[in-house]
């Protein structure tokens, strides 16, 4: 039995001697061989997978009971590396009579999700179709594995979920609309205006979750929230009505406010209601009229120092005291300073020897003529 398990681990170059014996030990008569082979099965299957996966079928179905049980979780192991080899067996342990199995078969479609999501949706299509609900449901729960792929398939699975006679099965696919609408847009606005108008209120409610992730300013859903805002059920209503100031302006607000009020009878959203058509400029008291007010632009610091450096006030703050006007001398202007005498330059005539004849006689000498 431990010499069957160890079979995984042989080196490359007896991988076809471990698989004949593998295969060998699938017919063992002793169940405990059988079953040690079913556990090295699927990681024997990544080096060689020869007619496993035939022998993995046929023991599903063993006359003991541990080795079916040995098989079913081989099978779920196997099913997220080899979707192709186990198809078949997996499609039937799903819809098996033995609660176990069916148990285990769904792990298995569970882990397939990670891998191969696409494989699932195939599946998921098949089980849609059952007339068993139970069945329907667990598919339904699938759906929300792998809905964030933005594939055809997926969105028909989305689509004919949300047609299905079950209720439960709408719930749980409504459920997750908000996530495709993550992905797409378009899509996810499509189900979900299909959603609001499900007779069921968790339906619906989920719908107007997935209104929330979209855009609101998108023309359709606009106009989803405007009719949830006038639905018969008041847990719809009271979610589009707080989406409504998201979506419009204060005076469209005010209008489709006048027109709600005339039909609305649910205490709460009567008042909340109230309070979008509340003007405070028109209807408040003086200190909300003020509180709507916008607020004064700041006054720049330089203009601060501006006005308190010529004795002004700023704002409404009382102006600072004025500081009394010291009279202050003048300064004498300096004299300019006297310029020093230039030596006198000799004339022409002195350079040239002449002088005035006068000049040979002393003064004195002319008192007598005079």
């Amino acid at each position: 039995k431990n010499g069957i398990r160890a079979l995984s681990h042989v080196p490359q170059n007896m991988i076809m001697p471990a698989h004949k014996m593998l295969l060998a030990a699938f017919e063992d008569e002793d169940p405990l061989i059988r079953v040690a082979a079913l556990e090295v099965l699927p990681e024997f299957a990544v080096r060689r997978s020869n007619e496993l996966f035939d022998w993995l079928s046929v023991l599903l179905d063993d006359e003991d009971a541990s080795v079916q049980k040995a098989a079913s979780a081989s099978l779920a192991r196997a099913a997220p590396t080899f979707p192709s080899g186990v198809h078949s067996s997996l499609e039937n342990e799903l819809r098996h009579g033995n609660e176990q199995r069916r148990k285990t078969a769904w792990k298995g479609l569970e882990a397939l999700t990670k891998t191969w999501p696409d494989v699932v949706a195939d599946h998921v299509d098949s089980i849609l179709l059952e007339p068993d609900v139970e069945l329907r449901r667990r598919a339904a729960k699938m759906i929300n594995a792998i809905v964030s792929r933005k594939t055809s398939a997926v969105w028909d699975l989305v689509s004919w979920a949300l047609n299905d006679e079950d209720t439960q099965v709408r719930k749980t696919v409504a459920k997750s609309l908000p996530r495709l609408a993550k992905q797409d847009v378009r899509m996810g606005t499509m189900f979900a205006e299909r959603a609001i108008a499900d007779p069921d209120p968790d339906v619906r409610l989920s719908a107007i979750k997935t209104i929330e992730k979209l855009n609101r300013g998108h023309g359709r859903a606009r106009d989803l929230i405007l009719a949830g805002s006038r639905s018969t059920d008041v847990r719809v209503r009271r979610a589009c009505v707080s989406l409504l100031p998201k979506l419009m302006d204060e005076a469209e607000l005010r209008a489709l406010v006048d027109d709600l009020l005339k039909t609305e009878t649910d205490p709460g959203l009567v008042e909340k209601l109230m309070q979008y058509r509340f003007d405070a400029m028109l209807e408040g008291t003086e200190e909300q009229k003020n509180a709507a007010l916008s607020p004064a632009l700041a006054v720049p610091d330089i203009d601060k120092e501006v006005l308190l450096a010529q004795g002004k006030r700023i704002g409404m703050a009382p102006a600072p005291p004025s500081a009394a006007l010291e009279p202050t001398s003048q300064p004498t202007p300096e004299q300019p300073a006297e310029s020093p005498r230039q030596p006198a330059r000799p004339t022409q005539d002195e350079l040239m020897g002449y002088h005035d004849d006068d000049d040979d006689f002393p003064p004195e000498d002319d008192e007598p003529y005079f």
